[in-house]
């Protein structure tokens, strides 16, 4: 069910809703969260399908926020709100607002928000493009416990990536990240079949993919070893290589779907790691709200090392064979020195 509003306001959208609601039959709300997509004409479609999608995980209001550019300096100083409300199959297994905001009210789009957030419930933003320098401190992102955002969409993703790290606040996070998670999650389960000290490892994957660069990040930091990045043709990331003293382990991908794991002394087994598609993506992000600390720590490693020489400048964390080592060295040059202070007090 559609109900198209024109000229309209919040309090007008709330009872929309309740009617389309009754209408349908569904007078309760099921809904779990609010998920704001702050997005604009060309990329409203898409954005709301992936929504809708993940929807059916979690239920949710979804508000789509499109902000209309005016041509016209009479037009940009009117203040006009269209909004579409979507319920029952229209709308997934939740509701959905669409608000077109015109001229001045589009820098105003906190106040059009508000009265319709779920009264007690999460709230989730996301920016499928574009999204603001500092999402904590913009006036959607306040309103916030998860805020979501992708580095892949911008036109520089190193650079995006740079100001992430550097504006980071808890709840923020980024789909590069959650792009790598089966990455992450074979890696570590190959370290737990095959436990040994990691010395160096190698990250293979297209030019200026920000997935790439928070993989080797979160290696250097979780390992403390050099990390190497390599690129490829792809698609995307395709192949790990992680150097220990028992041999090399290796998760290859060079098709984008099918993954090959190696490792020394084990027949190489094929793993699926298909690239996910966004709504997969966001219904994941969507299972936690509280902050993600592990890719807080990766982003902030800095991608500036990845690309010093070609290697990340980490510091190798010392084993205990190596700690009992250097404890013995620092305790030999003061056995050496005793006897000479005995002589010299005779």
């Amino acid at each position: 069910m559609k109900i198209d509003l024109t000229e309209t306001t919040s309090s007008k959208i709330n009872q929309a809703l309740v009617s389309a609601r009754r209408a349908i039959g569904t007078p309760a709300i099921g809904m779990v969260l609010t998920l704001v997509i702050v997005t604009d004409e060309e990329n409203a479609y898409d954005a709301l399908k992936s929504a809708g999608d993940a929807s059916r995980e979690h239920p949710s209001r979804i508000i789509a926020v499109i902000k209309r550019v005016s041509r016209s300096p009479r037009a940009r100083r009117d203040a006009r709100l269209d909004a579409e409300v979507r319920v029952g199959s229209d709308a997934g297994t939740g509701e959905t607002v669409v608000l077109r905001l015109h001229g001045e009210l589009a820098n105003h789009a906190q106040s059009v928000v508000l009265p319709l957030l779920l009264p007690d419930a999460p709230v989730v933003v996301w920016w499928p493009e574009d999204a603001p320098a500092d999402p904590a401190n913009d006036p959607l992102g306040a309103l916030a416990q998860r805020r979501i955002t992708d580095t892949y969409s911008a036109e520089l993703p190193l650079d995006e990536l740079a100001v992430r790290a550097a504006t980071y606040s808890p709840g923020d996070t980024d789909l590069a990240w959650t792009r790598i998670t089966p990455w992450r999650s074979m890696l570590a389960a190959a370290l737990d079949q095959q436990p040994a000290e990691v010395i160096g490892a190698t990250v293979e994957g297209e030019s200026d993919n920000p997935s790439c660069e928070l993989l080797a990040m979160w290696l250097a930091d979780r390992l403390g070893v050099p990390v190497e990045r390599t690129l490829s043709k792809g698609p995307g990331l395709t192949a790990v290589r992680m150097e220990t003293k028992n041999g090399v382990i290796v998760l290859d991908r060079a098709d984008g779907s099918l993954a090959t794991l190696s490792m020394q002394n084990q027949p190489d087994r094929a793993v699926a790691l298909k690239r996910r598609d966004t709504s997969e993506l966001l219904a994941e992000e969507l299972r936690r709200l509280d902050p993600d600390n592990t890719y807080a720590s990766a982003v902030k490693f800095g991608v500036d090392k990845l690309h010093s020489g070609g290697e990340v400048t980490a510091k190798p964390v010392d084993s205990a064979a190596d700690k009992a080592d250097k404890a013995a060295e620092a305790k030999a040059p003061a056995a050496k020195k005793a006897p000479a202070k005995k002589a010299a007090s005779k």
